[in-house]
């Protein structure tokens, strides 16, 4: 298997990091000098989301993970120019990152905002949320950590509900947080007149 590289970013300077097995839990240690609580942005984009979180709450650690090179930069470059030191960038497939790089119970939450939802019911099987993901969520939270998660597509809406409910660790909750900032997709998706669905699940127990 192909071993998996990643960008952290940080207010000095872009890294190139390379853990030394891509499915051995990372050391949250290595990567923030200050323990704080952990939020993670799942498919981070072009870090507009991630870094206006980072800079708004400078008290919280805060990961993205995005596959994409250009994004990942783009990430970076961003969060350089705004000067926080408290959020990394890990290139790798966010399935993966939650399955085997983050530690169990080390994360506070999840923002996993407009995923692709591949909307055609043949492609359906690649969508990210499926039963085996969202046990892996459960995994990584802490007790009562929570998924906050966003789309334009009410079917994905349901079906992550759906999903969720059939888990059995979640409490689901409609989830509209005013002081979340948007993302430069969410703007699209409001200036096109697009309707936004949005969900909070609240782990209730490990998954079994």
């Amino acid at each position: 298997m192909r071993r998996a590289s990643a960008i952290l970013s940080s207010a000095a300077a872009a890294i190139e990091f390379v853990p030394p097995n891509d499915s051995d839990p990372i050391s949250l240690h290595d990567l923030f000098s200050t323990p704080a609580p952990l939020h993670v942005d799942l498919g981070c984009g072009d870090g507009s989301f991630l870094a206006a979180l980072a800079e708004q709450h400078p008290e919280r650690n805060f990961i993205g993970v995005e596959l994409l090179l250009g994004r990942v930069r783009t990430s970076c470059r961003r969060i350089s120019r705004l000067g926080v030191t408290n959020a990394r960038i890990i290139r790798l497939d966010i399935a993966r990152a939650v399955a085997f790089l983050l530690p169990p119970r080390s994360v506070d939450l999840f923002y996993l905002m407009f995923p692709d939802p591949w909307p055609k019911r043949r492609h359906h099987r690649r969508r990210v949320v499926t039963a085996e993901f969202l046990a892996c969520i459960a995994t990584a939270l802490k007790p009562r950590g929570a998924l906050r998660f966003a789309s334009d597509q009410r079917d994905y809406f349901d079906h992550v509900v759906e999903v969720a409910a059939a888990t059995g660790v979640f409490d689901a909750a409609m989830d509209d947080d005013p002081q979340l900032p948007r993302s430069t997709f969410e703007f699209r998706y409001v200036e096109a007149g697009e309707a936004i669905y949005r969900l909070e699940l609240r782990k209730i127990s490990d998954p079994k």
